[in-house]
C-alpha cells in the first residue's frame, strides 16, 4: 500500500504538470476568468476536461491484487486488472468550474472510455466517473463559494474517490477480489486524488488571479494615460494635440508605433517609421477607410500595412475609430512587430483605450459648444441693456426739447458718445475697469443735465485695479437704479458713491445711494424681469446673471437696503488683468 501511494504520488506530479501547462493556453485561461461560460466554452470545456479525465486514467498504476504486481504504464488491461488513477481530477474540477452539463460531459467522456479499456472495475469506475462530475455540480450548486476553498475542493476530491471505491466494492465482480482491490488500493488513491484536485484547484485559482492582476493594471495604465492625454485633448483634435497623446501612448505602451489620423490624413506618428510617415502624412491606407465607414476596431497584418512598401519593418497593427457623436472623425493606430503580440487582453485594453480618448474627445467638443452658447447668451443679455438704457434717456431728453433745447443737445451729443461705447460693449466678452467707469462717467453726464445741482457723485476708485477685467455694462444698470429709482421722489441732496477697494483675493466694487431704498422681500434679482413698483427689473438681473457666468456665485450682487434708508449694492470680481495693459 505505502509502494503504491509513494507511485501515485510521482505519477501525481506528471498530472501537475501537464496541468499547469495547460493553464499556458489562451482558451484555458479566458474559460478559468470567466464568470460564466458561453456554449462554446461548456463544450470545450467539457472536451477539455473529459481529455484530461483519460489521461488520469493512462498516468495511472496497473493493479493486479492476487499478484500485487504493479505495472508503471500500460495502454490495455486484463479481466483480472485493474487501475489506481487520477481520472476522478478532471471529471470532478468540470463539474465544479462548469456545473452539470459540464461535469456530466466530461464524466461521460471519461467514463466510457475507461469502460472500453476493461478490467474487472471497467464498468464500476466508468459509473464513478459520471456520478463524480454530478457530485462536484451538486456541491458547487450548495456552496456557490467552494471554488475558492482549496481545502473543501481536496475533500470532496476524497470523497468523490470513496465513492468510487464502495461502487467497485458493490458492482465489480467477483467480489471477493473487488473488496480485496479496494482494501489495497482504497486509501492511496483516496489521499492521491484529493490532493491532485487541490493543487489543480490552486493552479487554476492562480491562472484567475494573473487575469486579474492583469487587468487591473490594465485599468491603472488606462487611467494614467487618460489623466496625460486629458490636457491636450480638450484642446480638440489637430497635429498638436495628436503628437503629445501619440508621445504619452508611445511611452506607455508596448507597441513599436502609434499614430493619431483624421479623415483625409496622418496628424502625428511616432516610433518605428516615423519618418516614413512623415513624408506620406498625406496617406490613408485602405484598411484606415474601411475602420471609418464601419466603426469598428480592426487588426492589420504585414500585407495591409503600407509601410512595408519601404520596408519599414512593421508587422501588424490594431487600428480603432475615434467617435464623435457617432461620427468617426479620425482613427488610432497602434502597430506591432508581429501579430503574434496582439494578444487578446492587449486587444481589449487598446479597444477600452480608444473609446476613452473618443469620451474625451467628445467631451471636449461639447465644453466648445456650452462655451459658444454661453457667449452668445452674455451678447445677448448685454444687448439688453442697450434699449432700456436708450428708453430712459430718451424720455429725458423728450421732457427738455421744449423747455431748455441747449441741454437737450447736449445729451444728445454726450448720448450718441455713450451709445458708442454701448454697441462695442455688446461685441466682447469683457473690458477693464477703466473702461467700465469711463462708460459710467459717460452716462452721469447725462444724468447730471436732468438733475442739474440736486446730484452728487462722488468716486472712490484704487487706481491699482484699473485693469481689472470686468464684463461690460456691469456697473451702468446699478448707477441708473440708483438715479432714476432711488432719487425718484427725492428733490435735493441726492448722493451718490463709487467705490473700488481691495478685499483680500479680490476687487470690491460698491455703488451706495442715499435715495429711497426698498424692502428686499420685494425684489428677487434671480427672477428673470421681476418688476417692482418703479422698475422691470431687467439691467439688475442681466448684471448678476453675467457676473455668476463669468466668476461664478462668489460674484453675485448684494444688496443692503432698507426703505428710506437708501441703497448699497456691492459685488466681489477676482484680480485678473489683462496682458496688454501690463505692458
Amino acid at each position: 500500500m505505502f509502494e503504491l501511494l509513494l507511485l501515485m504520488l510521482e505519477r501525481l506530479g506528471l498530472i501537475v504538470m501537464l496541468a499547469f501547462i495547460a493553464t499556458r493556453f489562451r482558451f484555458f485561461r479566458k474559460m478559468a476568468s470567466s464568470s460564466k461560460l458561453s456554449t462554446k466554452q461548456k463544450t470545450t470545456a467539457i472536451l477539455f476536461f473529459g481529455l484530461f479525465g483519460i489521461i488520469g486514467t493512462y498516468s495511472g498504476v496497473t493493479f493486479q491484487p492476487e499478484t500485487l504486481a504493479l505495472q508503471r504504464i500500460t495502454f490495455s488491461i486484463s479481466d483480472d486488472e485493474a487501475i489506481a488513477n487520477f481520472r476522478v481530477i478532471g471529471v470532478m474540477l468540470a463539474g465544479l468550474f462548469g456545473g452539470y452539463k459540464v461535469g456530466l460531459g466530461a464524466g461521460l467522456i471519461a467514463g466510457i472510455h475507461r469502460m472500453f479499456l476493461g478490467g474487472f472495475t471497467a464498468y464500476a469506475c466508468g459509473i464513478a466517473s459520471i456520478l463524480a462530475g454530478v457530485l462536484a455540480a451538486f456541491y458547487r450548486k450548495k456552496n456557490p463559494r467552494a471554488i475558492h476553498q482549496p481545502v473543501q475542493i481536496m475533500t470532496l476530491g476524497a470523497l468523490a474517490e470513496t465513492m468510487q471505491m464502495g461502487l467497485i466494492a458493490l458492482l465489480a465482480t467477483p467480489t471477493s477480489q473487488a473488496v480485496e482491490l479496494v482494501q489495497l488500493i482504497g486509501l492511496p488513491m483516496i489521499i492521491a486524488n484529493g490532493i491532485g484536485c487541490a493543487l489543480f484547484f490552486l493552479i487554476i485559482q492562480s491562472v484567475a488571479k494573473e487575469e486579474q492582476k492583469a487587468g487591473a493594471l490594465q485599468a491603472q495604465k488606462s487611467l494614467r494615460i487618460a489623466e496625460q492625454t486629458l490636457v491636450y485633448l480638450k484642446h480638440g483634435l489637430s497635429n498638436e494635440s495628436a503628437y503629445k497623446v501619440c508621445k504619452i501612448l508611445y511611452k506607455e505602451l508596448n507597441a513599436c508605433a502609434i499614430a493619431i489620423t483624421d479623415k483625409s490624413m496622418i496628424l502625428a506618428h511616432i516610433g518605428v517609421g516615423a519618418d516614413h510617415h512623415k513624408a506620406n502624412s498625406h496617406i490613408q491606407t485602405r484598411l484606415t477607410l474601411d475602420v471609418i465607414q464601419q466603426k469598428r476596431m480592426s487588426i492589420a497584418g504585414d500585407d495591409e500595412i503600407h509601410c512595408k512598401e519601404d520596408n519599414c519593418p512593421l508587422g501588424a497593427a490594431v487600428i480603432a475609430p475615434l467617435i464623435i457623436r457617432d461620427e468617426v472623425v479620425g482613427t488610432l493606430k497602434f502597430y506591432f512587430h508581429s501579430k503574434k503580440e496582439i494578444t487578446a487582453l492587449e486587444t481589449e485594453m487598446l479597444s477600452g483605450l480608444t473609446n476613452l480618448l473618443s469620451s474625451q474627445l467628445e467631451l471636449a467638443e461639447a465644453d466648445r459648444a456650452y462655451q459658444l452658447a454661453k457667449d452668445a447668451e452674455v451678447n445677448a443679455l448685454q444687448a439688453q441693456i442697450s434699449p432700456h438704457f436708450l428708453f430712459n434717456t430718451l424720455n429725458t431728453v423728450i421732457s427738455l426739447i421744449r423747455l431748455d433745447p441747449a441741454k437737450a443737445r447736449t445729451m444728445l451729443h454726450s448720448l450718441s458718445q455713450f451709445l458708442r461705447q454701448n454697441v462695442s460693449a455688446t461685441t466682447i466678452k469683457s473690458h477693464t475697469l477703466k473702461e467700465e467707469l469711463h462708460h459710467i462717467q459717460a452716462y452721469l453726464s447725462i444724468e447730471e443735465v436732468r438733475f442739474e445741482d440736486r446730484l452728487t457723485v462722488t468716486y472712490s476708485i484704487d487706481q491699482t485695479f484699473l485693469s481689472t477685467e470686468i464684463p461690460p455694462l456691469t456697473l451702468q444698470p446699478l448707477v441708473e437704479n440708483a438715479v432714476k429709482h432711488g432719487f425718484r421722489h427725492k428733490g435735493t441732496n441726492c448722493q451718490l458713491s463709487i467705490e473700488v477697494f481691495d478685499h483680500g483675493r479680490d476687487v470690491g466694487l460698491r455703488v451706495r445711494d442715499n435715495g429711497a431704498g426698498f424692502q428686499l422681500d420685494d425684489v428677487n434679482i434671480h427672477e428673470h424681469g421681476q418688476q417692482t413698483e418703479s422698475s422691470t427689473g431687467i439691467g439688475i438681473y442681466n448684471s448678476n446673471k453675467r457676473l455668476q457666468m463669468m466668476f461664478g456665485e462668489r460674484s453675485s450682487l448684494q444688496f443692503f437696503t432698507e426703505p428710506g434708508s437708501g441703497t448699497m449694492v456691492e459685488f466681489y470680481i477676482p484680480k485678473t488683468t489683462r496682458k496688454e495693459d501690463l505692458s
